[in-house]
């Protein structure tokens, strides 16, 4: 993912735990709030307890590839949080997709044209 598409700063991820819309997954809790930029900003948090940090950051990878197939048919100009829950480890890619599409998809995020 590109480096302009990341959320990398403690403010950005605070502002939208106080600002932003929830939407909850038993897998995951996915996050969103407008950014008055032209384009969308992920970031991803894997927490300690979901194992070391080679099962975390498989599992970030994994998510980040879902996000990053589903980019081009998201609208833009909103900065996105997806919080990884303990019951998404060792699902297959195919779920972890759907699910990610799922959640943007029910926070109305997916244009409708695709």
């Amino acid at each position: 993912m590109q480096r302009r598409l990341r959320l990398r700063h403690t403010r950005d991820f605070q502002r939208l735990r106080q600002q932003g819309q929830v939407n909850r997954h038993p897998t995951m809790v996915f996050s969103f709030a407008l950014n008055d930029l032209d384009h969308n900003r992920y970031g991803f948090i894997t927490p300690k307890r979901l194992g070391n940090a080679v099962k975390r950051n498989r599992i970030r990878r994994q998510v980040r590839e879902a996000v990053r197939l589903l980019h081009p048919r998201l609208k833009q100009g909103y900065d996105i949080v997806i919080i990884v829950r303990f019951p998404l480890m060792g699902q297959p890619f195919h779920k972890i997709q759907r699910i990610v599409s799922e959640l943007c998809d029910r926070a109305g995020l997916v244009l409708k044209e695709f």
